[in-house]
Parts: structure tokens; sequence; C-alpha cells
């Protein structure tokens, strides 16, 4: 099952590759969102270079829509039928292109495409460096201005943006810069994120005895900590632990978020009605999200959890070919595959997985 599925992943990158980049899914999805494109090309460019000028076409069409001011668009959808447009509003689509500027110039031994847009990196990074409102060198974001596009409500310092911009600073050479983010997301009583056995979704302003702060479990943020080393070894392995207590990775791995917010909670907004995240289990709603399955079976990798990883891969290549193959979603207490199939960045979490424990090394 585990081999089979590693057969459908390539499949799947295939159907989405174009000649202008990574489409997020096909068909559905036909555009190319930042995010989507370069988890993608984690796993396809280990792959020789069979995909090696459709992930460069993901950066060279990021990059010609990047904005005056250097943000890197959320998507460019200039490839249909529909009207031609792009989207901004995104925080991790800019942390995402510089990432895999980096990882296309390592993986393949070619700084041609990063020395050609070393500018427009600059520039991404500056954009960035701005998203610092606080002066304390961690970034801040609007609600759903990063994946979870639609749920839940979360603002100011969110782990999973914070995870992204400490593996962006360190890539970039800024280890000063971002030893503060690592010191202060886990150790500032005023702005740090940890919290006993994981991080905290989000965390804005103090109020004396009341917080502006979710209390949830952010799975990929938390997950992504570990990959990219912010989290030290005693907070990765209470927050493995924490995933196993709590079955964030039953029936497959994993659930977006956990617990589901139930409407009436303090972390309700009605307008989560308007997705099908405003149902529980549902979406991002502790829904099943298999690329966040994939980069849990790379946090296990680089805990030498092998053993671990070995069994949860497995039940990621079960989820993955649920029919449809490489399903968006799958409801987060039956299993059941949700959405359109063929998700690009599922095939591509799922490649990297599985080449990640074939080599038994983290391949971020």
């Amino acid at each position: 099952m585990i081999e089979e599925a590693y057969e459908k992943a390539i499949e799947v990158l295939e159907k989405c590759a174009t000649p202008h980049g990574f489409h997020a899914a096909y068909p559905g999805y036909d555009a190319v969102w930042a995010r989507d494109s370069i988890i993608i090309s984690l796993g396809a460019s280990l792959l020789g270079d069979k995909f090696k000028e459709t992930f460069r076409q993901s950066l060279i069409t990021l990059e010609r829509n990047q904005s005056a001011k250097g943000q890197i668009p959320n998507a460019v959808d200039k490839f249909s039928k529909r009207k031609h447009h792009v989207d901004y509003k995104s925080i991790d689509s800019s942390l995402w292109f510089v990432i895999g500027h980096h990882l296309y110039k390592r993986r393949y031994g070619d700084a041609s495409l990063f020395k050609a847009q070393k500018k427009s990196i600059d520039k991404c990074l500056t954009w960035l460096s701005y998203q610092d409102g606080g002066e304390d060198g961690l970034l801040e974001q609007l609600p759903t201005t990063d994946w979870q596009d639609a749920f839940p409500h979360r603002y100011g310092h969110t782990i999973n943006t914070q995870a992204l911009y400490y593996k962006a600073l360190l890539l970039s050479g800024r280890k000063e810069e971002a030893s503060v983010l690592k010191r202060k997301v886990n150790e500032d009583k005023d702005v740090g994120l940890w919290d006993k056995d994981f991080y905290l979704p989000w965390r804005w302003k103090n109020h004396n005895k009341y917080q502006e702060k979710g209390e949830w479990f952010d799975s990929l943020g938390n997950v992504l900590a570990i990959i990219f080393g912010l989290a030290d070894e005693t907070r990765a392995g209470r927050i493995i632990s924490h995933i196993k207590k709590e079955g964030i990775a039953k029936p497959f791995p994993m659930k977006a978020i956990y617990p589901p917010i139930r409407k009436g909670s303090k972390e309700w907004q009605d307008y989560f009605l308007d997705c099908e995240a405003g149902k529980e289990w549902h979406y991002s709603n502790a829904g099943i999200w298999t690329y966040i399955g994939g980069a849990y079976v790379l946090a296990l990798v680089k805990r030498g959890a092998f053993a671990e990883a070995r069994k949860q891969l497995e039940k990621l290549a079960e989820a993955n070919l649920l029919k449809p193959e490489f399903s968006e979603w799958l409801h987060g207490k039956n299993g059941e595959a949700r959405g359109g199939g063929n998700q690009g960045w599922n095939a591509g979490a799922y490649i990297l997985a599985y080449e990640s424990l074939k080599r038994k090394k983290c391949l971020i």
C-alpha cells in the first residue's frame, strides 16, 4: 500500500504540472497557489529532474506577480477561462516563496534562478519584516490570512507563521533574528506561544487578567515547529505525546485542529457557516488533511521514531488511496474522503514523507 500510494502520488504531480507551474489540484484548483506549489515541490524535487522545470516555473509565476510592496501572491489565477486575477491577503505565501527558493537551489545544485530573483527575494523579506508591528521580532497577521483562509478566526502571533518565519530566517543567514524569534516564542511570558504541552495557535495582546489568545491545537504549526527546529527536544516530545494522547492522528494523520470549534464557544464566528468548517469534524474544523499528515511523518523521522513513522505512513497511504484518491480532506471522525481528488500538496507531502523515512532523514 505504501508503494502503491507513492506511485499514485507521482501520477497526481504529473496531472498538476503545467507550463506555468504546479496547479493545486487536477481538475479543480487550476491556478498557482504559492503554498500549494511549494509544498508540492518539497516532494517533487526529490524525484531527480523530472519536475525541475515545473518547480522553476512556479517560482517564476509567483515572482512575476509580486506586489509593488514585495508581497508574494496567495494565488495567481490567469490560466483558466475565468476572469484573470491575482489574490493577495496572505502572509504564508511570502514565507513559502523564500523557503522554496532556497530548496530549489539546494535540491538541484542550481543557483541561477536564485541569483536572477535575488532582488525580489530580498524585497519579499523586507515586506515580511514590516509585518512585525510590535517590533519584537515576531510577525503579526490578520484573521484568515494563511492556508486556513475561511476558518478559524486567529490573528496576531500564530505558531504556523512563526515556524515558517524561523525557517526562512535561518535559510537567509539571519541567525541572530532567528534566535530572538525562538527565544520569544518559547520563553517570553508576554508574547510567547508555548503552553505546557504544545504551542498555542495564536496570541495577541494581554489585558491584565484577560488575554487575546486561542487554546486549541494547531496541528500544522506545531508539527512545523518540530521539523524546523523551533521546538527543542523536550517541547517536541511533549507535542508528539499530546498528539498521541488526544488521538489527533486518528483515524488518519491528521486533524487540522483539535478539538473542533463548536458553535456558541468563545472561538466561534458566524462567518464559519459560509464554508464546510461550520460543522465539527469537517474541512479545517478538525477534518483530516493528509498533507499535514505527511509533515507529521517528517516530525517523527526527525526524532528518530522510525517505527512509528512507518506506521503513520501506512495510515497516510490508506487515507490517500480512498476514493477520490488524494482527496482534499477527510471527515475527522469516520475518515470518509471529502472534497475533490488529485490534491497536489497531499501528493507532494506524501512523497516527502516516503523519501524521508526511506533515507531516515528529515528532508527539509
